[in-house]
């Protein structure tokens, strides 16, 4: 039996539409956390624009950090971790990172390839033989780059998890089951396709070439050489400190629970969980060479080309583009109950990470903001 649920009425919806932009703006003075060096003025220019915008999206919560001369220099929650049981956002509530995981995981490949346990440009069954060979090699360079030729989600969600889905997968190689077998949409490096699965594979590929499992390297190699000490994958079943509640709002504008995710087919692409501090500390980390060879790290920035020699705009799992008359390298990622986005900027020695509770809303544009307010750059520089 299916049930309906009942709909609020219009006074309880105009009712709730006041306390929560009075909520958002509330928690934006009520709740400093690292303060450190960022000055007073930037500090309420930041807290002003994060509250216009989550009072604009009726975002229920959002931490937000900024990199200063290569160290986070502050972060900062703001409104609600958790509607129902009132708890606030804080620089350290755990958020999911969406795309934002690719990145990480580019950077765990590019350490596996310095040190000389992965070939970039072998066909990926060398150290993935759980996916099937195809008619011209995939190598992981492509993958990284989003040039394999895998798929992505199906527009219809066929062969796809369900949207609202608890459906655990216990390894990488039981992940690919999803998509394998499908065919190919354009020969390896022939097309740009943004590709989610094929982050599958290079999280397959990054095991074989490890010899251990891909969240367990991760720690080891990233996670705390970087400080990140919260930062791991989003086990939907396990009881995890800090992790926010997930929202969703509706098309009548009532914010109301995201629906069910267990990002267990598509941790490398998109199923780590992670706070505005870590990630900060990530980008400082990744800024200051302790992560990567400076060379390496340039080689990870560097745009790939087609076969027919057109750039793409994405290096290996970064996006790249250039703004504010500045090169930036960045990524954005969505999914169930969260949006995010965060950039590096190599040659201030900066970088913004926005990460907030609500799934479709464009936080690249804060983080954008934000950005330019912590360089001081003008508002008319595009």
């Amino acid at each position: 039996m299916r049930i309906r649920r009942a709909q609020p009425r219009r006074e309880t919806c105009w009712k709730y539409a006041i306390f929560f932009s009075l909520l958002t703006l509330f928690w934006a003075v009520a709740l400093p956390a690292q303060q450190k060096n960022l000055s007073q003025e930037k500090r309420v220019a930041i807290e002003k624009a994060v509250a216009s915008f989550m009072a604009a999206n009726s975002v229920p919560g959002l931490s937000a950090a900024v990199v200063l001369d290569g160290e986070p220099r502050w972060s900062e929650g703001f409104g609600m971790a958790d509607l129902e049981n009132f708890s606030p956002a804080t620089s350290s509530t755990l958020f999911r990172l969406g795309s934002i995981s690719k990145p990480i995981s580019a950077t765990t490949a590019l350490q596996l390839w310095e040190r000389g346990k992965l070939d970039l440009d072998a066909p990926v069954q060398k150290y993935c033989p759980a996916f099937p060979q195809r008619e011209s090699p995939i190598t992981t360079r492509q993958l990284l780059g989003h040039l394999g030729g895998i798929r992505h989600y199906n527009p219809d969600g066929k062969g796809d998890v369900p949207e609202d889905s608890a459906r655990h997968f216990s390894s990488m190689q039981e992940s690919l089951q999803l998509f394998a077998n499908d065919p190919l949409v354009a020969k390896p490096g022939t097309k740009f396709n943004y590709s989610t699965y094929g982050y599958t594979v290079v999280g397959c590929v990054l095991e074989g070439a490890a010899s251990e499992k891909f969240i367990d390297y991760l720690r080891k190699n990233v996670f705390e050489p970087a400080e990140m000490g919260q930062t791991h994958d989003d086990d939907f079943f396990a009881v995890i400190p800090h992790r926010t509640r997930w929202y969703h709002k509706d098309k009548s504008g009532i914010v109301r629970n995201a629906g069910v995710l267990d990002s267990s087919y598509k941790i490398p692409g998109g199923g780590i969980i992670s706070s505005a501090d870590d990630m900060a500390r990530f980008e400082a980390a990744i800024l200051d060479d302790r992560l990567l060879k400076r060379g390496t790290r340039d080689l990870m920035w560097t745009s790939l080309k087609t076969a027919d020699g057109k750039e793409t705009g994405y290096g290996l799992g970064w996006g790249i583009m250039d703004k504010f008359s500045l090169h930036i390298l960045a990524h954005t990622g969505g999914q169930q109950g969260t949006s995010t986005a965060f950039a590096v900027v190599p040659s201030r020695n900066a970088g913004v990470v926005v990460l907030c509770n609500m799934d479709d809303v464009d936080v690249n544009q804060l983080a954008m903001q934000i950005l330019r307010i912590a360089l001081d750059l003008p508002e008319s520089t595009s």
